[in-house]
């Protein structure tokens, strides 16, 4: 799977997409410490082993590197930024039966604008899968010669 570069310094602006979730009554925020039980659980049961440990490493820094879609008190979605390695967005997941409301482009947004707030000029989406949303929402574009990038084959659980 290839990595994307994306320009953090010509992003669009989050506003609209951020107000259209709030007039859905759908908030996205920094997670807070005292939620990492929860969010990292809930991202383990819908995305896996590797994308709760990836989780896990956002909260150890400081801020705290995941930002969260929340609906009604229930996680909608998260996003992770400088967990797999500095400077690399993601992961990023969207609880399946809101998807195609446009959480994943609010929570990409105001990731990405967190990572630019941090003083990045770039970032890098590592091993992407569906490449149009990425192209689509933030102009993102493939770097040559990143395929397979730093995502290895895993070690063997046993």
């Amino acid at each position: 799977m290839t990595d994307l570069l994306v320009k953090l310094y010509d992003l669009p602006d989050p506003g609209a997409d951020l107000a259209a979730l709030a007039a859905n009554e759908i908030v996205v925020r920094r997670s807070m410490a005292s939620e990492k039980r929860q969010v990292v659980g809930w991202v383990q049961n819908r995305f896996g082993d590797g994308w709760a440990a990836e989780c896990d490493v956002a909260f150890a820094r400081q801020p705290i590197a995941c930002l969260l879609a929340v609906s009604g008190g229930r996680l909608a979605g998260f996003a992770c930024h400088d967990s797999t390695c500095r400077n690399f967005f993601g992961p990023i997941g969207i609880d399946p039966t809101i998807r195609l409301r446009g959480v994943g482009r609010a929570l990409l947004l105001a990731t990405l604008n967190a990572m630019a707030h941090c003083g990045y000029a770039y970032a890098i989406i590592g091993g992407v899968g569906p490449m149009v949303f990425f192209e689509k929402c933030v102009g993102a574009f493939p770097i040559p010669g990143s395929t397979p990038g730093i995502y290895r084959p895993p070690i063997n659980k046993y």
